[in-house]
This record gives C-alpha cells, sequence and structure tokens, in this order.
C-alpha cells in the first residue's frame, strides 16, 4: 500500500506545441464519443482498446463526412482498460473518470 497519493498524469507545457509542429489538423473528442469507438472495435474487431487508444478513431468517424472518399488509417493502442469501464461502454455508457 502506498503511503502518499499517486500524481496524475500531467502534459507537458510544450507538447501541444511539439504536436501542431508535425500534424496538418486536430480533433478534439468527447468521453462519449471515445466510448462509442470502443464499441465500434470491440464488436467489428474484438479489440478491446482503453480511451486513449480509441481515440484516434472516434476523430476518425467524427471526421467522416469531411474524408469521405479519401484512404485513411488509424493506430489503435493500448488495451489497458478495467473489467468495469468495459462493462459500461459495451452497456452504452460512458465511464465517469476521476
Amino acid at each position: 500500500m502506498l503511503s502518499r497519493p499517486i500524481p496524475l498524469p500531467q502534459s507537458v507545457p510544450t507538447a501541444l506545441e511539439v504536436i501542431r509542429g508535425g500534424t496538418e489538423r486536430i480533433v478534439e473528442v468527447s468521453d462519449d464519443e471515445i466510448a462509442e469507438a470502443i464499441r465500434v472495435l470491440y464488436s467489428a474487431t474484438h479489440t478491446g482498446a482503453e480511451g486513449a487508444g480509441a481515440a484516434p478513431l472516434a476523430a476518425l468517424i467524427k471526421e467522416r463526412d469531411r474524408l469521405q472518399g479519401r484512404r485513411v488509417a488509424v493506430v489503435v493502442t493500448g488495451q489497458n482498460i478495467d473489467r468495469s469501464s468495459m462493462q459500461t461502454v459495451l452497456a452504452g455508457g460512458t465511464p465517469q473518470v476521476g
């Protein structure tokens, strides 16, 4: 058992600048959109992705009309989703973070 709280991950102050320097577009997605992407991944491919791993697919789904007719790809990473969160997502809900 830890005697002190575990600090929450924090972004590096320059991370967004670095990302913007090498990207054409940044798409913001909601927790509900990420949960839907997790459901799509699971039902289509039986991949149990965590939220961060499914976020690229959530962005692609959000941008579907804009990208119509183009060839696109997303990288799905991370399967670190706990059982209760996955159950909530597969039941149609969105896990509460924090």
